[in-house]
């Protein structure tokens, strides 16, 4: 039994990511695919577009065999942590043989390479990064910066890494390094509209478009072209009924979080630094909505991304402290099933029975299954995440707030 690994949002899922699943298990001869997904919350440190159960449901309807949630910490983390806490989750179950991941280079080779240079840092590389950072650069930038000075062909690693999927795999490929994983890496070239695209044209959008395109009230039939018809009848029963969500839904819980803690050191919170605080601060007065907000406090080297991730880290209490913690504990203390299919049987036992951590498929197992006192700190952080999450949608379309210990693992 041969079994890939893939790490994804499928924020919302569409046909590139039914592609991406099936070439997986083509250029592997796996049998079977686990996919770590996010939950709730994602990496540009945004709500996702819809729950986590019905992104994993589309997910199990074209391909996926197992989803297994990947914790709130990473999931709206920076690509490095992101791709650490997710390589080490799939690792550390004990049955994936390999991991399969998109990029915009398709040359695992040259990713890997990439990946060496950043793992070994050598003093040049480090005193550039220095200079840049002193200069005011945001690290990706002054990582780049540094990269590109050093290379023999500098027009490729500064053209490499200005694509978002590259980054990531560059970053997936320096934790399966720096754990020695046994996981071989597989790379598929990215088809049809980039990242940023926000055009519908073609087979292959971007989830970006998708995103922008159901954000409208009637936005729902204008992608029907682009999702796979399984995942599109599940996205149609639930349209305006439980999605989408939007960063604004989450404005007045952020406004008040800010609100309440005025007076605080916002740097105790996750990969938030004193100037960032201190901007924070400054423009707490003008916080309308959660979008206007980043774009004020953003500059030329404090990407908007980097303060979103920041606002969700406080609204969510993701405190640096933790994170420290987790990532000395080797990230992750549990792996939480979103759902399985059931021709996945063997999977699943053999998943069982290798796994290095307890396998979660209700949460009222938790106590009783993670043995860290550091776990369940994660796992009950997890779980108060999706309920603000589920406090916003329930505000949004009037539904009935069910609790994380309400619902059930999803068997098709």
């Amino acid at each position: 039994m041969k079994t890939v690994g893939i790490i994804a949002e499928y924020n919302p899922f569409h046909n590139g990511h039914a592609w991406q699943l099936a070439k997986a298990k083509e250029l592997t001869g796996a049998d079977y695919a686990v996919v770590v997904m996010s939950g709730n919350f994602v990496q540009r440190g945004l709500p996702a577009v819809m729950d986590k159960s019905l992104r994993a449901e589309a997910a199990l309807l074209c391909g996926a065999d197992a989803v297994i949630e990947l914790p709130v910490h990473y999931s709206a983390a920076s690509a490095e942590y992101f791709a650490s806490g997710a390589a080490a989750l799939l690792d550390r179950l004990g049955v994936v043989d390999f991991l399969c991941f998109g990029s915009e280079c398709g040359d695992i080779g040259v990713l890997s390479n990439l990946a060496d240079t950043f793992l070994t840092e050598d003093e040049s590389f480090k005193r550039l990064l220095k200079e840049r950072l002193k200069e005011g650069a945001s690290y990706p930038q002054a990582r780049t910066d540094a990269l590109h000075m050093l290379s023999p062909k500098p027009e490729q690693p500064l053209s490499l890494l200005k694509s978002p999927n590259n980054i990531l795999a560059v970053e997936y490929l320096k934790a399966l390094k720096k754990r020695n994983s046994p996981m071989i890496p597989y790379t598929v070239k990215r088809t049809g509209s980039g990242y940023h695209d926000k055009t519908l044209d073609g087979p292959y959008c971007s989830a970006l478009a998708v995103r922008e395109a159901i954000s409208c009230k009637n936005g729902i039939r204008s992608v029907k072209e682009q999702i796979p018809a399984a995942a599109y009848e599940l996205m149609e029963r639930e349209f305006q009924n439980s999605f989408p969500l939007l960063p604004e839904d989450f404005s007045t819980l952020l406004s008040y979080k800010l609100v309440l803690e005025q007076e605080k050191d916002f740097s105790v919170y996750f990969d938030i630094d004193s100037g960032l605080s201190d901007r924070l601060h400054k423009f707490l007065p003008a916080c309308a909505d959660f979008s206007s907000f980043c774009e004020k406090v953003k500059t030329k080297n404090l990407t908007y991304t980097r303060v979103s991730r920041a606002l969700l880290h406080i609204l969510l209490n993701i405190y640096q402290a933790d994170m420290d913690i987790f990532r000395a504990e080797d990230y992750v203390y549990y792996g939480r099933i979103l759902g399985f299919r059931k021709t996945a049987s063997p999977l699943m036992a053999a998943m069982k029975k290798n796994a290095s951590l307890p396998l979660i498929s209700r949460p009222a197992e938790a106590k009783r299954r993670i043995q860290s006192e550091n776990g369940m700190r994660m796992f009950l952080q997890d779980i108060r995440a999706d309920h603000i999450y589920a406090l916003a949608a329930e505000h949004k379309y009037h539904r009935g707030f069910r609790t994380e210990y309400e619902k059930q693992i999803i068997v098709l």
